[in-house]
Formats: C-alpha cells, structure tokens, sequence
C-alpha cells in the first residue's frame, strides 16, 4: 500500500504536541523495555504495520530477546514476562480495546499493585500516545520496513 500523505508535513503542529507527549514518556521513569513492550503490545492489536516493525526493531535494540517479541500475541500464556510486565500489557490491551468492558475493577486492582498512582498514571499516557500515533500510522498508511532504531 501507498502511503496517503505526508501528515508530518501536513500538520507540524499536531507532530510538535505527539512529540511533546514522547518527550514526556522519555523521561516519565517507566523503564525503556516495559515502554517498548507497551508500545508494541498495542500496536499489534491495533494491526500497525509500521508501528509494530518500528517497535520490534527499538525493543531488539535495547536488548529484548527474540523469544520474548515472539511472545507477545500470547504473553498470558507464557512464562517469560515479570509481574509488571504482565500487569503493563494487562493495561495495555484493556485500554486499547477499551470499549469491549471499560476496563473492570479487578483489572485495576490487579494492575494498581505493580504500579505507583504516578507510574500507572503515565502508563496510561503511553498506551493513549500509542493508540494515537497507531491511528495516524494506519490511517495516512506508513509503510513499514525503512525504520531505523538509530532515527528514534
């Protein structure tokens, strides 16, 4: 598929507020693998070509193993993740697919024990700032396969 258009250009305004967002998460103290996890998780279920080949290539770059990526449509079912990563990729899929049961108490409870209200607070920034930057991806259609992790 052809890409659509260049939103980038189209709207340097709207790329400086999602850069804002990055540039906060960067920096929020969530550690740089969960966020990568995060980042992918989602972008997987929202079927983001571009944004899964660029987050899979970030997440090998600082050092995820190729067992764990490979892992992450069936991470429930497997014994590679830590409890707050499970707990993280839990958020994770509840807020991506939001509308199916908005996000149960138990849920939360579950996910409010690995995380601080700050932490949990940001994680929800990431999983929104992903989900966001999936549907300009998706949307003007980003071709995958010329991501580099050093551009990141």
């Amino acid at each position: 598929m052809a890409p659509r258009m260049n939103y980038r250009k189209a709207a340097p305004g709207a790329m400086r507020a999602m850069n804002g967002l990055e540039t906060y998460i960067a920096d929020c103290g969530l550690e740089p693998s969960l966020k990568e996890l995060v980042r992918l998780r989602a972008s997987q279920i929202n079927g983001c070509a571009y944004c899964v080949d660029m987050h899979s290539l970030d997440a090998r770059a600082g050092g995820e193993s190729e067992q764990r990526l490979y892992a992450m449509p069936v991470w429930q079912e497997t014994p590679f993740f830590s409890e707050r990563e499970r707990a993280a990729l839990l958020w994770t899929e509840k807020l991506t697919l939001i509308s199916i049961d908005h996000v149960p108490d138990e849920v939360y409870e579950q996910v409010r024990a690995h995380f601080s209200e700050t932490e949990l607070t940001n994680l929800t920034l990431l999983v929104a700032a992903i989900n966001a930057w999936n549907r300009f991806a998706i949307s003007f259609r980003s071709e995958p396969g010329h991501y580099k992790p050093s551009e990141h």
